[in-house]
């Protein structure tokens, strides 16, 4: 056993094959469908993840910052990818590498049409981003006529898309709010191509949007942490892509009183067997998922933790369950699922798969 079987992420291609077919199902087959591969495609690992979805078939891909689209782009990834959150400081490396900029105010747009000009470029394709409600990042319908006076003024651009983002598309509850965003980003496009003499792409539909409002998929969706395997639905079971597998290092038997891990929290008995896996709150096992909190599969059981967990290391209960050195044990994946380690934590299933670290290989399972 090498010291790099230890620790692994899986990801499953024809998982994620399938969860595109699902999401592509439900378009008109002239939509264009962008995959979002930000913050290392969601911990999947970005050049890995990027390249399956350029094989899929998708238009479009989508990163928060400049640095992860040159990565792409030094991988051999040549699909158009629109970078979220462009700045201001990597304009060189944004036209270099032939990068979409997210443009969300008339700095950021300023500021990039000089850049262009430096250079002697034209219609350039720029992503205009609008606030529709979620108040994070983009123009405020206030601020249309002045977008559209400098649009007017800029031979160094194009705008290739109008885009928005919904903030609870997945909440029934709340589905007057997405509606009311829905209606006001039909409004303002329809404002800005007048203004510009052309209508650009639109896309305002995420993953929970594209499940729950697909009369409104315009001409492109934004498709996240579906592909992924999450589904806003309750009754559509998607397939997780990712399952982060490690190998035992050591089991031990103890007795009466010992204790385990930092703090003595791990508290045995006579006949308790533990065993150590290489993984930790430095892989994204946080530490409130120790204690018992949370328990993973092994050899088809489910083994709960014991003790806190370390920074590279963390122990199973595994007693009356078979088990040596080079098992393999499933942090979660099919079972348990991201979702379920969420629930212990009281987050969302985002931040479990994009808490796996680069040090944790990427393993594509075709």
């Amino acid at each position: 056993m090498k010291e790099d079987d230890f620790s692994r992420l899986e990801l499953s291609l024809p998982a994620a094959l399938e969860n595109y077919k699902y999401f592509r199902s439900l378009l008109d087959p002239a939509t264009r469908l962008l995959v979002l591969v930000k913050a290392n495609a969601y911990g999947h690992g970005a050049v890995e993840f990027a390249a399956m979805m350029q094989r899929a078939g998708a238009d479009y891909l989508a990163v928060a910052l400049p640095l992860e689209a040159v990565e792409l782009r030094r991988a051999g990834i040549s699909l158009p990818i629109l970078v979220l959150t462009a700045g201001t400081d990597f304009f060189e490396e944004i036209i270099r590498y032939r990068l979409e900029p997210g443009i969300p105010n008339l700095y950021t747009l300023k500021a990039f049409a000089a850049a262009l000009r430096e250079k002697g470029l034209k219609d350039y394709p720029v992503h205009i981003k609008l606030d529709t409600g979620m108040h994070r990042l983009g123009f405020m319908t206030s601020e249309l006529d002045a977008l559209t006076q400098a649009l007017a003024d800029m031979p160094e651009v194009r705008v290739r898309s109008l885009y928005s983002h919904l903030c609870v598309a997945e909440d029934p509850e709340e589905d007057a709010f997405t509606l009311g965003q829905l209606r006001l980003f039909a409004e303002n496009t329809a404002r800005i191509a007048a203004g510009i003499g052309y209508m650009p792409l639109r896309h305002i539909l995420n993953s929970a949007g594209i499940e729950r409002f697909p009369q409104y998929q315009y001409d492109m969706v934004r498709l996240g942490i579906g592909i992924y395997g999450i589904s806003a639905l309750p009754g559509v079971k998607l397939s997780p892509v990712a399952s982060l597998k490690v190998k035992v290092l050591q089991v031990k038997q103890l007795g009466e009183g010992d204790t385990v891990g930092y703090g003595r929290w791990g508290k045995a008995h006579e006949g308790t067997v533990i065993a150590t896996i290489p993984v930790g709150y430095a892989d994204g096992i946080d530490r409130h998922l120790g204690r018992g909190n949370a328990s993973f599969s092994l050899n088809g059981h489910r083994v709960p933790t014991i003790g806190n967990i370390c920074m590279d290391m963390c122990m199973l209960d595994v007693t009356g369950v078979p088990c040596a050195p080079g098992d393999t044990v499933t942090v979660f994946g099919e079972d348990p699922t991201a979702g379920e380690l969420a629930e212990v934590l009281g987050t969302i299933p985002y931040e479990i798969l994009t808490s796996v670290p680069r040090r944790i290989e990427r393993v594509i399972i075709r």
